[in-house]
């Protein structure tokens, strides 16, 4: 095998593991809670070979980490997802896909590229109706064994699905029902968008294709209780733009940011855009409405990091998200989002008590920083190396920081089914630099300043990653 180029997206926290392995029984420091039991998933980026193109993390191989609770003790199995991307590449033990720019692709695999319906499964992950599914957004789901981690390749819902999924579906905690979207459903950089229900035994029942106002890329929806949200931001796609080898995807704060708002169980014909300011949001905590008022909590970029201008000049540096309330009044006779920050320190990757998505809530868990430990990536001047819990209702927080770690997305987990919400515990894979391994750090949900009751620590590093999701032993 090649070295690894020099890239900060490959060393430290980022550099790939190449090797999968099976550890049965790791080193406990501190005390797992005995009733918390079941399978933690991570997935992230993590090539097998050392990229040939320009490399970012976002488009290395799909990598799942599985941390299985049992009774106090835990065990970590990690694989990466054998799509048909990585199988030819194991083959020929060279790097032959450009993740950045499809088209330095390889010219033998040109085609296959652009018809691939498997991408690299690297972005997030959900258990649903007995199936584990690795998404991406720019392709078909992937399957992989829940228990073994074997791959078995992209899902379509039986036959159902003809588009890609996008990485943020939601679950209806009344029926469980999957909820999802699509974007670009009619190809690269078309403003085709797409909404799909899965009922809880895995069956598509419903299905809407419409247009948005512009090609975006869309990575999150939002779901109440009565509407479903499509957040139009402007980091734009363009094909024009790209075969003129300007980027793809830009940054175009000309553009107003435009929501979709579409009644659950209605048509895109009753889709309403409402209009907002120029902004991004990678993840939004949750969303619920009351009397055709719609209110959500977002990580709020102004400016979003990573996407150049659509001339190809680079945005502001050091660009941070904070949490935002988004308002929109559908009883105004011409709605606007309003959005106004929550608290003046940084926030992303948010999750919730998944019990309450949909619905009133008052708690949301996410990754923040301290500003102690300075970042080496582009862009950036900062990691994320604390873990935050805000009370939407009274706008406390209360958050921990490791000193020498950076913290993934966390994940709560309650109690029990009928626990009061916030109930339980919060888990993140925490990767520490002095010794250049890893710890899942167990947190009380509601006491996240004490810091982790417990750590299961890996003897390798967990890399950097995106999503996970919890599947309990009942």
């Amino acid at each position: 095998m090649q070295p690894w180029p020099d890239n900060e997206f490959l060393k430290g926290y980022y550099e790939p593991l190449t090797f999968e392995c099976d550890a049965p029984d790791l080193v406990i420091e501190g005390e797992i809670p005995r009733e918390l039991n079941g399978i933690f998933y991570r997935n992230g980026p993590n090539p097998q070979v050392p990229p040939a193109n320009e490399y970012h993390f976002f488009t290395g191989d799909g990598m799942i980490h599985a941390f299985t609770f049992d009774e106090g003790r835990v065990s970590h199995r990690n694989r990466w997802a054998r799509t048909e991307r990585f199988k030819i590449e194991q083959r020929e033990e060279r790097s032959l896909f450009s993740g950045l720019n499809p088209l330095e692709t390889d010219p033998r695999y040109l085609d296959f590229v652009l018809n691939d319906k498997e991408g690299v499964a690297n972005t997030s992950v959900i258990y649903h109706s007995g199936r584990l599914l690795l998404l991406e957004e720019g392709h078909l789901p992937f399957e992989m064994d829940p228990d073994t981690l074997a791959s078995h390749g992209a899902w379509s819902f039986y036959g159902k699905l003809g588009t890609t999924m996008s990485a943020h579906p939601k679950v209806d905690p009344d029926n469980g029902d999957l909820l999802f979207h699509a974007y670009m459903t009619a190809g690269p950089f078309t403003p085709d968008m797409g909404f799909y229900r899965v009922n809880a035994e895995g069956h598509m029942v419903e299905s809407h294709l419409f247009q948005a106002p512009y090609s975006a890329m869309v990575h999150d929806m939002v779901v109440t209780e009565s509407y479903l949200l499509f957040p139009v931001m402007p980091i734009t796609g363009d094909l024009g733009r790209a075969m003129e080898g300007k980027p793809p995807f830009a940054w175009e704060p000309e553009r107003p940011s435009m929501v979709g708002v579409m009644p659950r169980g209605g048509t895109p014909e009753e889709m309403r855009w409402i209009e907002g300011d120029a902004c991004y949001v990678f993840h939004f905590a949750n969303g619920r409405d009351k009397d055709g008022v719609i209110t959500l909590e977002a990580c709020h970029f102004d400016s979003p990091p990573l996407f150049p201008m659509a001339d190809g000049t680079p945005t502001p540096p050091n660009i941070h998200p904070y949490l935002a309330r988004w308002t929109i009044d559908l009883n105004q006779a011409t709605p606007r989002v309003k959005m106004a920050p929550l608290g003046d320190h940084g926030a992303e990757f948010p999750v919730i008590d998944r019990r309450y998505t949909t619905r009133d809530y008052q708690h949301t868990w996410y990754t923040s920083s301290d500003r102690s430990i300075p970042a080496h990536i582009p862009d950036s001047d900062v990691v994320y190396n604390a873990i935050v819990r805000f009370d939407i209702k009274n706008h406390h927080a209360d958050s921990y920081a490791f000193a020498q770690g950076y913290v993934a997305e966390p994940m709560f987990v309650p109690r029990s089914q009928d626990a009061p919400e916030g109930d339980g515990w919060v888990l993140s894979t925490v990767y520490d630099i002095p010794s250049n391994t890893s710890a899942l750090c167990v947190f009380n949900a509601l006491d996240i300043a004490a810091g982790p009751i417990g750590k299961a620590w890996v003897s390798h590093r967990v890399p950097v990653s995106f999503h996970g999701t919890w599947r309990s032993a009942d």
